[in-house]
């Protein structure tokens, strides 16, 4: 059974599956295509309408047989509303999805971040490589409840108002309800289509103004709070460029693109290699000063603006040419330097000692060999896109550590993908039994670590022990 991370994903096996989120939680499903949208709106299963070809709803219990889908479906996206309708999901727990396998086995299980004032999570989807169908855990949030979800997946939504909101426009509730914010969260943010005049040309692409303009208010944000200014870098704003244009050409937010390239790959791609990153993917802001008010209006999207360990920025916004839409992606980063590295790794294992401290356990000593293994793991699951213990070579953790050179006897080893910094992901570590358990095993004495940014989930962290 796996515990995924937001960007975590693992091969299912054959047959049915069951999807359950207990809670005061509606569940709901979108059936789409390639080009992430729906066929029509038999293709939205939800309570009024809880059935569709190999999907079907009952309760929070939805069962998905990817073999029986309609043809040419190759996804299917789960989402959590509240009960309630209105509500805020952070005024609620935490939703926790269970998958179960057609034999009764557990697969995953995955528990995103709290959100905040969202009122829907695309909490997961099940869609296809290949040959291959697959689970990925998502936990990206709107705000403008499901009309929101069903208009940018292709449902057919009336409207009670045609209304364009600016800057701080509150969100609609269910159906008919006029367009709010709508965001995908890693933290990110977005607010619904606003098209409008105020970028033209170059503008639009992340050349003349918007850059300068972008710079200033969140440079002015980030004094506020005592954080440095960050400055421009070509890459990232060639990566936000990118990514802008995926997202403007399928008309909807989405950190993956047609391509299958997530945000993260796009800013490796760039030739940017970078020791943390964040990013704001949003649709609707008119200019760089709507974008920048809507990315201080929410607590978690504020942060990203001003943390101090962001030291460069991307940016750029690039319209849907069907409605006028404009769709923008910031991205934030510290660059990898040996000097940062160092100090990231120097960080995990001080908070592991720290935690087998409060345990009354000796710490564990840095290892240079181990730590040369763990680092190769890290980088080895961003360069062929897997994330796993076994490399697809075949090789185990002490298999790594004896090419490494290390003479240890025993070895154990913590995986972790999608967290930004050594606080998450120690936290996170414990947070999991088994994890929990090698930072806690008295027998080892010494511990290597690794980190690398990329892939699909944006970062990967390795964690390798030994005795």
């Amino acid at each position: 059974m796996d515990e995924l991370v937001p960007g975590g994903n693992l091969p299912l096996p054959g047959g049915a599956l069951t999807l359950t989120v207990p809670g005061p939680f509606d569940v709901s499903a979108l059936v789409t295509d390639d080009g992430g949208k729906v066929r029509g709106d038999g293709d939205f299963v939800f309570y009024n309408q809880p059935a569709a070809p190999g999907a079907r709803l009952s309760g929070q219990t939805l069962t998905v047989d990817p073999a029986a889908l309609r043809a040419g479906a190759s996804r299917v996206t789960v989402v959590v509303t509240p009960a309630e309708p209105g509500t805020p999901l952070g005024q609620l727990p935490a939703p926790a999805l269970q998958v179960t396998g057609s034999g009764g086995r557990v697969l995953a299980r995955f528990t995103p971040s709290r959100p905040q004032r969202e009122t829907v999570l695309l909490l997961a989807e099940i869609y296809r490589r290949g040959t291959t169908w697959k689970l990925r855990a998502l936990g990206q949030g709107y705000a403008d409840g499901l009309a929101g979800i069903a208009r940018d997946f292709g449902v057919e939504v009336s409207e009670d108002t045609d209304t364009r909101p600016g800057p701080g426009a509150g969100a609609g509730a269910g159906f008919g309800g006029s367009h709010g914010p709508r965001s995908t969260h890693r933290p990110q943010a977005g607010r619904g289509p606003a098209a409008g005049p105020g970028l033209t040309g170059a503008g639009l692409t992340g050349a003349g103004p918007l850059p300068e303009a972008f710079l200033a208010l969140v440079n002015s944000a980030r004094a506020a709070v005592g954080s440095p200014a960050v400055v421009l870098d070509g890459r990232l704003t060639a990566a936000a460029r990118a990514q802008a244009a995926d997202m403007a050409a399928r008309g909807r937010l989405g950190s993956e693109g047609e391509d299958g390239l997530s945000v993260h790959q796009r800013v490796t791609a760039a030739g940017y290699s970078y020791l943390t990153v964040g990013e704001h993917l949003v649709s609707g802001p008119r200019d760089a000063a709507e974008f920048v008010e809507y990315c201080l209006s929410d607590g978690r999207t504020r942060r990203t603006v001003q943390d101090p360990a962001f030291t460069e920025a991307g940016v750029a916004c690039v319209p849907d040419n069907r409605s006028g839409t404009l769709y923008w992606t910031a991205l934030w980063a510290a660059p990898l330097t040996p000097g940062g590295l160092a100090r990231t790794a120097a960080e995990v294992l001080a908070l592991t000692n720290a935690e087998r401290a409060a345990a009354g356990l000796p710490p564990l000593a840095e290892d240079p060999l181990l730590t040369r293994a763990a680092q190769a793991h890290s980088a080895d699951m961003v360069a062929r896109a897997f994330y796993s213990h076994t490399a697809p070579d075949g090789s185990e953790p002490w298999d790594r550590a004896a090419a490494a050179g290390s003479p240890r006897r025993t070895i154990g080893e913590n995986i972790a993908c999608g967290q930004r910094s050594p606080a998450e992901v120690v936290r996170g570590w414990m947070d999991s039994p088994g994890h929990r358990a090698n930072i806690l095993k008295p027998a080892f004495t010494h511990l290597g670590v690794g980190f690398a940014g990329g892939g699909s989930a944006g970062t990967y962290w390795t964690q390798l022990f030994g005795a």
